[in-house]
Protein backbone atom coordinates (compact mmCIF):
# COMPACT_ATOMS: atom_id res chain seq x y z
CA UNK A 1 0.00 0.00 0.00
CA UNK A 2 1.29 3.29 -1.34
CA UNK A 3 1.14 6.42 1.62
CA UNK A 4 3.44 8.92 0.73
CA UNK A 5 4.83 11.09 3.27
CA UNK A 6 4.31 14.01 1.60
CA UNK A 7 0.82 14.60 1.88
CA UNK A 8 -1.99 14.97 4.50
CA UNK A 9 -5.06 12.81 5.04
CA UNK A 10 -8.19 12.70 6.21
CA UNK A 11 -9.83 9.44 8.51
CA UNK A 12 -12.53 9.16 5.71
CA UNK A 13 -9.28 8.42 3.62
CA UNK A 14 -8.92 11.60 1.34
CA UNK A 15 -5.53 13.30 0.49
CA UNK A 16 -4.44 16.36 -0.13
CA UNK A 17 -1.09 17.73 -1.43
CA UNK A 18 -0.44 21.54 -0.54
CA UNK A 19 0.78 23.61 -3.24
CA UNK A 20 0.91 27.37 -1.97
CA UNK A 21 -2.61 28.20 -1.46
CA UNK A 22 -4.36 25.38 -3.43
CA UNK A 23 -4.60 21.59 -2.17
CA UNK A 24 -5.00 18.89 -4.63
CA UNK A 25 -7.42 16.32 -3.64
CA UNK A 26 -8.08 12.91 -4.28
CA UNK A 27 -9.15 9.07 -2.82
CA UNK A 28 -5.91 7.36 -1.25
CA UNK A 29 -4.38 3.81 -2.56
CA UNK A 30 -6.20 2.07 0.44
CA UNK A 31 -9.71 3.65 -0.12
CA UNK A 32 -9.34 2.71 -3.96
CA UNK A 33 -7.77 -0.88 -2.80
CA UNK A 34 -11.12 -0.86 -0.42
CA UNK A 35 -13.31 -0.16 -3.21
CA UNK A 36 -12.63 -1.78 -6.08
CA UNK A 37 -12.75 -0.85 -9.65
CA UNK A 38 -13.66 2.56 -10.02
CA UNK A 39 -16.74 3.20 -12.66
CA UNK A 40 -18.08 6.87 -12.08
CA UNK A 41 -17.18 9.58 -10.54
CA UNK A 42 -19.66 12.44 -9.91
CA UNK A 43 -18.05 15.80 -8.63
CA UNK A 44 -21.20 17.53 -7.53
CA UNK A 45 -20.27 20.99 -5.59
CA UNK A 46 -18.44 23.96 -6.92
CA UNK A 47 -17.91 27.15 -5.43
CA UNK A 48 -17.61 27.12 -1.43
CA UNK A 49 -17.28 23.79 0.18
CA UNK A 50 -16.69 23.36 3.93
CA UNK A 51 -13.68 20.63 5.70
CA UNK A 52 -15.76 17.77 6.01
CA UNK A 53 -18.63 18.26 3.37
CA UNK A 54 -19.03 16.02 0.59
CA UNK A 55 -18.31 17.15 -2.63
CA UNK A 56 -19.13 14.26 -4.79
CA UNK A 57 -19.73 10.60 -5.09
CA UNK A 58 -17.10 7.80 -6.18
CA UNK A 59 -18.86 4.64 -7.48
CA UNK A 60 -17.06 1.41 -7.97
CA UNK A 61 -18.34 -1.85 -8.67
CA UNK A 62 -18.78 -2.91 -5.81
CA UNK A 63 -20.12 0.32 -3.73
CA UNK A 64 -21.28 4.41 -3.70
CA UNK A 65 -19.27 6.47 -1.45
CA UNK A 66 -18.74 10.30 -0.69
CA UNK A 67 -15.64 11.98 -1.58
CA UNK A 68 -15.53 14.70 1.52
CA UNK A 69 -13.36 17.85 1.21
CA UNK A 70 -10.19 17.43 3.78
CA UNK A 71 -10.35 21.42 4.00
CA UNK A 72 -12.53 24.92 3.82
CA UNK A 73 -12.22 26.73 0.67
CA UNK A 74 -13.20 27.58 -3.34
CA UNK A 75 -13.08 24.43 -5.37
CA UNK A 76 -11.54 25.61 -8.39
CA UNK A 77 -10.56 23.09 -10.72
CA UNK A 78 -12.22 19.50 -10.82
CA UNK A 79 -10.64 16.78 -12.81
CA UNK A 80 -13.18 15.98 -15.66
CA UNK A 81 -10.73 13.38 -17.34
CA UNK A 82 -11.06 10.84 -14.79
CA UNK A 83 -14.88 10.49 -16.14
CA UNK A 84 -13.56 9.33 -19.33
CA UNK A 85 -10.95 6.78 -17.41
CA UNK A 86 -12.24 6.77 -14.07
CA UNK A 87 -9.75 3.44 -13.99
CA UNK A 88 -6.75 6.51 -13.56
CA UNK A 89 -8.43 6.66 -9.70
CA UNK A 90 -7.13 2.57 -8.98
CA UNK A 91 -3.58 2.82 -11.25
CA UNK A 92 -2.85 6.51 -9.99
CA UNK A 93 -4.35 7.60 -7.33
CA UNK A 94 -1.66 10.29 -6.22
CA UNK A 95 -1.04 11.20 -9.68
CA UNK A 96 -3.38 11.23 -12.75
CA UNK A 97 -6.37 10.06 -10.73
CA UNK A 98 -6.73 13.49 -8.17
CA UNK A 99 -10.36 14.61 -8.37
CA UNK A 100 -10.30 18.10 -7.27
CA UNK A 101 -8.04 21.30 -6.62
CA UNK A 102 -9.77 23.19 -3.29
CA UNK A 103 -7.99 26.87 -2.50
CA UNK A 104 -7.82 27.18 0.88
CA UNK A 105 -9.68 29.45 3.17
CA UNK A 106 -8.36 28.29 6.10
CA UNK A 107 -4.78 26.54 6.21
CA UNK A 108 -5.06 25.94 9.58
CA UNK A 109 -7.38 23.57 9.22
CA UNK A 110 -4.47 21.21 7.89
CA UNK A 111 -3.21 21.05 11.02
CA UNK A 112 -6.45 18.84 12.24
CA UNK A 113 -5.51 16.15 9.19
CA UNK A 114 -3.21 13.13 10.00
CA UNK A 115 0.22 12.81 8.73
CA UNK A 116 1.49 9.60 7.05
CA UNK A 117 2.58 7.98 10.30
CA UNK A 118 -0.84 8.42 11.71
CA UNK A 119 -2.56 7.39 8.48
CA UNK A 120 -0.88 3.86 8.35
CA UNK A 121 -1.22 3.87 11.91
CA UNK A 122 -5.43 4.31 10.71
CA UNK A 123 -5.30 1.83 8.48
CA UNK A 124 -3.22 -0.84 9.92
CA UNK A 125 0.10 -0.93 7.12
Amino acid sequence: MNIPENLKYTKDHEWIKIDGNVGTVGVTDYAQGELGDVIYIDINVSGNINQGDACGTIEAVKTVSDVYAPVSGVIGEVNTSINDNPAVVNKDPYGEGWIVKIELSNPAELDTLLDSAAYKELVGA
